[in-house]
């Protein structure tokens, strides 16, 4: 078992940073890969991908629309993966979820583990 708690949402303006951090516990973050969602808040399997990082730190990956601004990492010590977002867009908003689970995927089903999601707003 996995557990997962988000942290670091709120408002921002437009353009603005952001970092999202996701504390687990129960196996720790260098034996599970880790990914960041978002939306999907009714159903889970409507949660867009936004980046993986695999449990040896080797490898990430990004949705395209993303990738450039935001930035995936782990801190294998404080089991803690995190997603810094950079140059946020009013579109960014939306509730942001951690993932973890012994495979990666583009679909949340692939996820076995998940938070329980934290809010981010973009403000114009």
């Amino acid at each position: 078992q996995v557990q997962l708690v988000e942290s670091g949402g709120g408002l921002v303006q437009a353009g603005g940073s952001l970092r999202l951090s996701c504390a687990a516990s129960g196996r720790t973050s260098s034996s599970v890969h880790m990914a960041w969602f978002r939306g999907g808040l009714v159903d889970k399997r409507e949660r867009e991908f936004l980046a993986w990082i695999t449990a040896d730190d080797l490898s990430t990956y990004y949705k395209g629309s993303v990738k450039g601004r935001f930035t995936i990492s782990k801190d294998n010590a404080k089991n803690t993966v995190y997603l810094q977002m950079n140059d946020l867009k009013l579109e960014d908003t939306d509730v942001y979820y951690c993932a973890a689970g012994s495979t990666v995927g583009l679909l949340a089903d692939s996820w076995r583990y998940w938070g329980q999601g934290i809010q981010v707003t973009v403000s114009s």
